[in-house]
């Protein structure tokens, strides 16, 4: 692990960042891969585009369900869409709902999201760029602008596409000559790492990566009271809709119900109207089956005797072709029948609220870093404090004419990245959720701190995501009375790790920040002691451990420490390193002699004294090892405040697996803060925060280090 190397390309991606890279009209190029470039080097060679990146073959299908030993994939070949067909197409006659048909990959989740994508042209082409063709300048390179966690991406894809038997294996388009969405889907499994990594998912995913918007989903168990004039909005606005049965057992999964509902399957709702039937209005709403067939066999479906009894101009601007995969039902079915609708609101407007009012969006990046950031849920009250926490400062209440209660709503949205990447290698979606809590009134305003666990102990909380769940996001709509309030993103369990977004929407403008610590040493001042000020015993002890030089070596203060380290039974360690033992030598060396005189090693011995005062106290309950939270706390005792990517380092470095932290690296973790704090104050003299050195007296620092 380098949390250095890591830590320098954080720090290289923010000021990146700060220009405006990652926003769509400047997408960072997914793997440095310049889709502009690269086709012209094909077009120059007269060669066609093969993808070093995501080369076809096994891997890219997947791992278990599509390893290279499943029969879903024996007798799979790549081929190139002129391989397939006399006259390929990117896209015939605009991109449309039916271009998007289900093959062997339980990916429908997506493929809804895709459908929905196709409603709104605009949108779809922020996603599918123009300009793209198998006629002109073709090059057997494709690419498309996905949103991932914060930032757009360009991905760059060939167009070898896995069929079997002459024909598609996964998505496809009823029109058989058409090619862009099997492309897209190819691009997304890229992005995760393999066709397999997209099975099974929620749609709000989709609808999110193709928007950068944020979703909201709704139990239509037990739906809000206008739940109609809900989706009629959204639809309005142009956001993306989705919808599900769930299931009640693995049995369930797929199974199609009397009237030919497919359950725990994605379906995509592309329009809803009012209709005269029979002297009555009649809400009726239009569904999609990715599949591209399979449709609901009750009232207004295709072909029923519903359709007899309406305005025949609305009929015929109504009805659909038979078995297309689209239909009507009446909203009272729908809601009968569905149990879960997703809505995507592809720009930050209120989300239930019938007036549109744009919300003030924030955007933080974190991560949950086994021993120093992933405390778990409050379950766990020993680690809940650790978590990352963000503050919000809500000063203006809502707009609410009608409403006498003062609030203020916020939506927040925690999502969790990569995780679709990690099933090859055994992981999955975290367990994750977060908690609101209010900040004590005497407490506001002041400076931002990362609060400790007794502040949770102490308070309830106000709020919360309704329950943990391992989805890649979780999201709440939250009201609140106006205050400043701490929000502590988490997974369920303590000690899992992954990195994660925070979304914060505010109706009303507000402040929000991460809370964490200002870095900090509270230094004592150098012991300014002579020969004379030591007691005769020590230095009696001391002539005895360094000989007639009376000097003490790396090699004699390794002796002498863990003499010392072995008459304390109640601490358990391995020892003082002879790395360990230079860093402290280093620390106290004043004549660059490398060895210690008398009165440094007085001073040297007092401060380990110190330490190990420090180092019991934090040991709560007396194993002889500190977790790694409780150092978090003993290095706070001993003057030294950091922030949490200092904490991961210091974890990464001197926690062992079990994240204990033994007597000997505490010590070493102490010598090192305080020889670069030390050596940081003396290159910045007149105390700016910044220090300016050149290459000799860097590297003097690192190797002495």
């Amino acid at each position: 692990m380098n949390p250095f190397g890591g830590m320098a390309a954080r720090l290289q991606r923010d000021r990146l960042r700060a220009e405006g890279l990652g926003q769509h009209n400047n997408a960072i190029k997914y793997l440095n891969q310049d889709y502009e470039a690269l086709k012209q080097q094909c077009i120059e060679s007269g060669t066609l585009f093969r993808d070093p990146q995501f080369p076809a073959g096994p891997s890219a299908l997947g791992f278990k369900e599509l390893g290279p030993h499943s029969s879903k994939t024996r007798g799979v070949e790549w081929k190139r869409p002129s391989e397939l067909v006399d006259d390929p197409q990117f896209i015939v006659g605009g991109a449309t709902r039916t271009d998007i048909c289900q093959g062997a990959l339980g990916d429908c989740w997506l493929l809804a999201a895709i459908g929905s994508l196709t409603l709104n042209e605009e949108l779809l082409h922020r996603v599918v760029p123009h300009g793209q063709s198998f006629q002109e300048d073709y090059a057997g390179i494709f690419h498309f602008q996905i949103w991932q966690f914060g930032e757009w991406v360009d991905v760059v894809v060939d167009d070898q596409l896995p069929t079997k038997d002459g024909e598609l294996l996964f998505v496809h388009s009823a029109e058989c000559t058409e090619f862009w969405s099997a492309l897209l889907e190819k691009a997304y499994a890229k992005l995760n790492g393999c066709y397999e990594s997209l099975s099974g998912g929620s749609t709000t995913e989709g609808f999110e990566d193709f928007t950068g918007g944020v979703a909201e989903m709704y139990d239509l168990k037990r739906p809000p009271r206008n739940m109609g004039r809900i989706i009629r909005k959204a639809l309005e606005r142009g956001s993306l809709l989705g919808c599900s049965i769930d299931i009640t057992s693995a049995f369930d999964m797929e199974a199609v119900t009397f009237k030919k509902l497919v359950k725990g399957h994605a379906y995509s709702v592309t329009a809803f109207r009012d209709v005269n039937y029979r002297g009555q209005q009649e809400q009726l709403i239009r569904i999609r089956n990715p599949w591209g067939q399979v449709e609901w066999t009750g009232a207004w479906s295709d072909g029923s005797s519903e359709w007899d009894s309406i305005d025949p101009g609305d009929r015929e601007e109504l009805q659909l072709k038979m078995e297309d995969g689209e239909f009507w039902m009446s909203f009272r079915d729908f809601m009968r029948e569905f149990s879960r609708l997703e809505i995507c609101n592809l720009t930050p407007d209120a989300l239930t609220k019938d007036e549109l009012s744009r919300w003030h969006t924030q955007v933080f990046e974190g991560t949950w870093r086994r021993g120093s950031t992933a405390g778990g849920c409050r379950n766990h009250p020993a680690t809940f404090w650790i978590n990352p926490q963000f503050k919000i400062k809500l000063l203006e209440e809502d707009d609410d004419p009608g409403d006498d209660e003062v609030a203020c709503s916020f939506l927040v949205a925690l999502m969790q990245k990569h995780r679709r990447r990690e099933r090859r290698v055994g992981g999955d979606m975290h367990t994750i959720g977060f908690a609101v809590y209010e900040v004590p009134e005497e407490a506001r305003g002041s400076q931002n701190v990362h609060l400790k666990k007794d502040f949770f102990l102490r308070n309830q909380s106000r709020a919360r995501s309704e329950t943990f769940i391992n989805l890649r996001e979780v999201s709440n709509q939250i009201r609140l009375p106006p205050g400043e309030y701490i929000v502590v993103p988490s997974t369920f369990e303590p000690h899992k790790e992954a990195d994660f977004v925070l979304r914060v929407f505010t109706e009303k403008q507000s402040d929000t920040e991460e809370l964490d610590e200002e870095i900090s040493a509270d230094l004592a001042d150098e012991e300014e002691i002579t020969e004379d000020d030591i007691e005769d015993g020590f230095k009696n002890m001391f002539q005895q451990l360094a000989g007639e030089d009376m000097e003490i070596s790396v090699f004699e203060l390794r002796t002498i420490l863990n003499r010392v380290l072995a008459r304390h039974k109640d601490l358990k360690t391995d020892g003082f390193s002879l790395d360990s033992c230079r860093n402290m030598v280093n620390l106290m060396d004043k004549d660059g002699s490398a060895r210690l005189g008398l009165v440094e090693f007085q001073i040297l011995w007092n401060k380990i004294r110190s330490w190990l005062t420090i180092f019991r106290q934090h040991d709560l309950d007396k194993s002889g090892t500190m977790s790694s939270y409780e150092m978090r706390m003993a290095l706070e005792s001993a003057g030294f405040k950091l922030n949490n990517k200092l904490h991961q380092v210091v974890v990464a470095r001197y926690a062992d697996d079990d994240m204990g932290v033994d007597f000997d690296n505490f010590v070493c973790c102490l010598v090192k803060l305080e020889a670069m704090f030390r050596f940081f104050q003396s290159m910045d003299t007149e105390g700016t925060g910044t220090a300016v050195m050149n290459l000799t007296e860097w590297l003097l620092l690192t190797m002495c280090g």
